[in-house]
């Protein structure tokens, strides 16, 4: 067998408490909108200042964060680009989703040290396609779902780029970035991030359907008039956790789960699952694989319709695959959802640090935090002596230990303070303390995300 390579496995995030629990869950990368330029307009999205706490908080812990900006982009809307991606760039944003090829030079173009991911609203389908991305700067392509898993192995093997697949959640009938249909009948484009999903209602069904048909929902022994209502266009959700083995053997680089419009317990709940067994797998892979039916029974229940199939990796256009008669979601148990908040959405964790303060008379301040084998020093403001009350050890650490809504944690026992008590002893303005934590605090930050 050859050498296998760990997949990233790459969670969706509608919202911040998504993206810690995806985070927590055992997520390898996050994929998000802001408030614009993304095809979920109607997830809860992030703010400027969400997209850059999350991308701080994910490098925090050796995780990456990709971006949405996979619409179509009007002339006039190119103004506000720049202004919209630089904060994140700045910031470290690992990689950029596009649709519009517009989009592509642009980013290309201001913001060169950002990954350019070809979503899949490019219906990439072939060897070719992902070619042509990858001479034009793509480091990663997302194919279409419709493809077999041996045209993604052509891909990955022929083209040279990495590729992401999707393995979990919903599927659209029409090729992704090339479907009209909620454009025509409502008005609302689904490249513009503005689907209304058409394809999930019902529709009459002129003359009804063949009883030949293997749906399981639809059997020869129905009652069936000539004009029957059936959801003919609504797919059945995506779930590949039987055939994990599968697609790290096919060399797919990062998997990726469907769902920024779907609750944080879902992120959380299947990003947890897949994590599972894909370290299983690559635990042991000449071991029987096989998938608790707890697991598959959790994954059911966690906003999936009625039914699941595998996709097109092993199958192409099977009648099997759509969902005829009953595309709503299954319910959820409250218990389970309880369970997966408990355990994954928690909110923010914090990291122990450790800290050493150097503060004497007449030399520079200077305060130096450690986090495994990544340490920083800053210096501030010259220490004075002390004209009045001189500063204790507890004052400073006091000041040094309060770090209130930054990602990180200092007890007492892990601060050393080194600083002349003698007569008149020291003084630093509590400003200036401050300020030498903060920056001290950034700096950290700064070195554990690579920008620094």
């Amino acid at each position: 067998m050859k050498d296998l390579q760990r997949p990233e496995l790459l969670a969706p995030a509608g919202n911040y408490e998504a993206f810690l629990g995806a985070i927590s869950a055992g997520a390898d990368a996050v994929y998000l909108g802001g408030q614009k330029f993304g095809a979920r307009a109607y997830a809860d999205n992030f703010d400027t200042q969400q997209v850059i706490r999350a991308i701080n908080y994910a490098h925090l812990y050796g995780r990456k964060l990709y971006m949405t900006v996979n619409t179509l982009v009007k002339e006039e809307e190119f103004d506000d680009l720049y202004d919209y991606l630089a904060p994140f760039a700045q910031a470290g944003l690992d990689g950029v989703i596009v649709q519009d090829f517009g989009v592509w030079g642009f980013v290309k173009e201001h913001f060169p040290n950002v990954e350019l991911h070809a979503s899949t609203q490019m219906a990439v389908t072939g060897v070719y396609g992902a070619k042509l991305l990858k001479n034009m700067g793509a480091v990663r392509v997302v194919p279409a779902r419709e493809l077999s898993l041996q045209e993604m192995i052509d891909i990955k093997e022929k083209a040279g780029i990495e590729v992401e697949a999707f393995i979990h959640g919903a599927m659209c009938y029409c090729y992704s970035g090339m479907c009209l249909f909620s454009s025509i009948v409502g008005g609302r484009s689904g490249n513009r991030g503005r689907c209304a999903q058409p394809c999930r209602l019902p529709y009459i069904v002129h003359g009804g359907l063949s009883q030949s048909t293997n749906d399981r929902n639809f059997s020869a022994s129905d009652n069936t008039s000539e004009d029957d209502e059936y959801y003919p266009l609504s797919l059945k959700d995506m779930c590949t956790i039987e055939i994990i083995p599968s697609l790290i053997e096919a060399g797919i680089d990062s998997f990726k789960i469907e769902g920024r419009m779907k609750k944080p317990e879902y992120v959380a709940g299947v990003v947890s699952i897949y994590r599972k067994y894909i370290d299983k797998y690559l635990e042991d892979p000449k071991a029987p694989f096989k998938v608790d039916p707890k697991d598959l029974d959790v994954l059911r229940h966690l906003y999936l319709r009625t039914e699941i199939s595998q996709g097109y990796y092993q199958r192409h256009n099977s009648r099997d695959m759509v969902t005829l008669s009953s595309p709503g979601y299954s319910g959820s148990d409250d218990r389970l959802i309880a369970s997966i908040r408990d355990m994954y959405l928690t909110g923010e964790k914090k990291r122990n640090i450790e800290a050493y303060g150097y503060f004497h008379p007449g030399c520079e301040s200077m305060l130096t935090l450690s986090l495994g084998d990544v340490s920083v020093t800053v210096s501030g403001q010259v220490v004075q002596e002390a004209s009045k009350r001189p500063l204790s050890k507890e004052d400073l650490a006091q000041r040094i230990m309060k770090l209130g809504d930054t990602f990180f944690e200092l007890r007492k026992e892990n601060l050393t303070i080194d600083m002349d008590e003698s007569d008149p002893g020291i003084f630093m303005p509590v400003k200036e303390i401050n300020e030498l934590r903060r920056s001290a605090c950034e700096r950290l930050l700064q070195e554990l995300s690579g920008k620094a």
